[in-house]
């Protein structure tokens, strides 16, 4: 670890030569990269030199500790025993900042939210699943964009709601993709329905999908592959939006894929949504193949990321939340709904780093 350590005391050199590198500077993409990286490795070498302080004072300490004097034993003792768990500490952080990052740490990614299993009560889920990760992301400063929506009324009780059947929004930030990394998979409900005349509990379903979005030459489209029909949009929207061609859907011929998107006036900006969108899912099949390449190492993971795994039940009568992947159960279920996503989201980031040291501790 400590050789590693020195090493990345050199490379954070490096990065602050190439942060002032106008070369680098020229280069967006290039920049982020370095930003990100110089981040990361600062963080890293801040600790380590408080580490390396903390041992040359218990170095100091237990010198003292061997001399004649009973009060300069004394006091030198009191300082090595508060010194110890402070060291503990430190080290214990250090290992897990030196776990390896996932590759699409810190990039933006798409929250693709569609209804599953249940009709009208599955949408009406999709849209309060919409509603928690959106308070979620303004709790912790997450810049988010609308992408695409499909949304239904729903009438019910003597009123009409407004549910999903898909939408996709866009989140910038580099805690973004740490944070929600977990939450692809299906999400489950169980609660009384609005439409539910007879106050039975039902069950239905809402898959969620993490999209980290694809670099600049991480994924290459050829434009012979691709199929680009344009029509005029559907659904409530202003007058400009219904009545000119600016909906776009995109075809993928390869693989079959289809995005459309349709929310904005400009034909332009609509198909260059649905690109983004298409780029992360073609992102996201690779994923899928390196994972299923790469079972082994799967099994130390929380999750395998497929949105067809059954992640999470939200259960409404009991105020109960449970995280099947690793048997967690908390009866939060308002607060989390409220955006406090940290009840469930954090115990699982800490469940993969456990198992990452411990994979790496038995290799």
């Amino acid at each position: 670890m400590f050789g590693k350590l020195v090493s990345l005391e050199q490379r954070l050199e490096v990065l602050e030569r190439m942060m002032m590198d106008p070369e680098v500077l020229s280069k967006n993409e290039r920049l982020r990269q370095v930003s990100r990286e110089h981040s990361q490795v600062s963080e890293i070498v801040e600790v380590w030199q408080k580490l390396k302080a903390l041992q040359v004072s218990m170095e100091e300490a237990q010198e003292l500790a061997s001399e004649d004097d009973p009060e300069m034993k004394e006091m030198a003792k009191e300082e090595i025993a508060s010194l110890g768990p402070e060291i503990e500490e430190i080290t214990a952080s250090l290992k897990l900042l030196l776990l390896p990052k996932d590759p699409y740490e810190g990039r933006p990614i798409l929250l693709e939210i569609r209804a599953g299993t249940g009709g009208d009560e599955a949408a009406l889920f999709a849209g309060d699943l919409y509603r928690m990760y959106t308070r979620f992301g303004e709790r912790n400063g997450f810049k988010m964009d609308l992408i695409s929506l499909n949304q239904i009324s729903v009438g019910g009780s003597g009123k009409t709601v407004q549910g999903f059947k898909e939408i996709i929004i866009s989140i910038t930030s580099d805690d973004a993709y740490k944070l929600l990394q977990f939450e692809s998979g299906v999400h489950r409900v169980q609660r009384v329905p609005a439409t539910e005349s007879q106050g039975r509990v039902h069950t239905s379903a809402a898959t969620v999908a993490v999209l980290p979005e694809p670099g600049e030459v991480e994924i290459k489209i050829e434009a012979k592959d691709l199929r680009i029909d344009t029509m005029r949009a559907g659904g409530p929207g202003g007058q400009s939006v219904n009545t000119t061609d600016s909906a776009v859907r995109i075809v993928h011929i390869p693989t079959g894929l289809i995005v459309q998107c349709q929310d904005e006036k400009s034909q332009l900006k609509n198909k260059d949504k649905a690109m983004r969108v298409l780029k992360a899912r073609l992102l996201e099949r690779e994923q899928a193949a390196r994972h299923a390449e790469e079972a082994a190492n799967r099994k130390q993971q929380v999750g395998s990321g497929d949105r067809s795994e059954r992640i999470r039940t939200y259960n409404y009568p009991q105020n109960r939340v449970t995280d099947h992947r690793i048997g967690l159960t908390v009866y939060k279920l308002d607060t989390i709904m409220n955006g406090e996503c940290e009840h469930v989201i954090e115990p699982l980031i800490t469940e993969n780093q456990t198992r990452l040291l411990s994979s790496q501790e038995t290799a």
